[in-house]
């Protein structure tokens, strides 16, 4: 199939404002868009930028604004996209050059919530023990690959640069509801304002966009719960 790219194209060194370049590919319907971009990075115009590691859906690096809906470009197959392809970088976060962004600031918000272990009680001789049943409650939020597709496809972050957003909080939850750990209050002290967990509108944008299939919304409810319901 022949398909057309047209990538947003911006080189802050020596454009004004954003531009569009087209760019002709024949590939397989199978193949994936990485696939056709790596084809115009390697054989029609090597300035083109973007992020690219593992190329399986592991690493989240190559997470983009794909015909206005933000996903892996390892893991979007170009028959589900058709012959005519827009890519753009994710909003909300400057733009580096091309597809690249600055994501320092949301790894920034990422550290915020103390996204590790804490424990103040004595080290135990073996291992922290845990039950299927207490790991089953935060399973699903161990799966995130800090992509960032969440966050920058939420109109809360977009709107406030402040909110701490959906990524923050789905890995905050990892930790507030794993039986091992004993920073709970601490993380909720720290989701409890403004820009942190209330800033959640819940419009579901997060939970289409997550290449995970992780129930962002849910997670970001049960966080809201256990501040509302906690011992103070």
């Amino acid at each position: 199939m022949k398909v057309t790219l047209k990538i947003r194209r911006f080189n802050p060194e020596k454009d004004e404002k954003p531009w569009w370049g087209e760019y002709e590919v024949e590939a397989e319907p199978t193949e994936r868009l990485l696939d056709a971009l790596n084809y115009v990075k390697w054989y029609v115009d090597g300035t083109l930028t973007y992020r690219r590691s593992c190329a399986h859906g592991v690493c989240g690096s190559d997470a983009m604004l794909i015909n206005g809906r933000n996903a892996l470009a390892c893991k979007v197959l170009l028959k589900s996209v058709g012959n005519k392809v827009t890519v753009e970088p994710m909003r909300g976060l400057r733009v580096i050059k091309d597809l690249l962004v600055d994501l320092e600031p949301f790894f920034e918000k990422y550290k915020q919530v103390k996204p590790y272990l804490i424990t103040h009680s004595l080290t135990p001789e073996k291992e922290r023990m845990q039950s299927p049943k207490e790991r089953e409650v935060f399973d699903d939020t161990t799966r995130c690959i800090l992509c960032a597709a969440c966050t920058t496809s939420c109109p809360s972050f977009w709107a406030n640069p402040e909110y701490v957003g959906p990524a923050a909080i789905v890995n905050a939850h990892r930790f507030i509801f794993d039986s091992r750990d004993e920073g709970r209050e601490e993380r909720l002290e720290i989701l409890n304002s403004s820009d942190g967990v209330w800033r959640c509108r819940t419009i579901f944008n997060c939970v289409d966009a997550c290449p995970r299939g992780i129930n962002v919304t849910r997670a970001i409810g049960e966080v809201k719960k256990a501040l509302l319901f906690r011992k103070v």
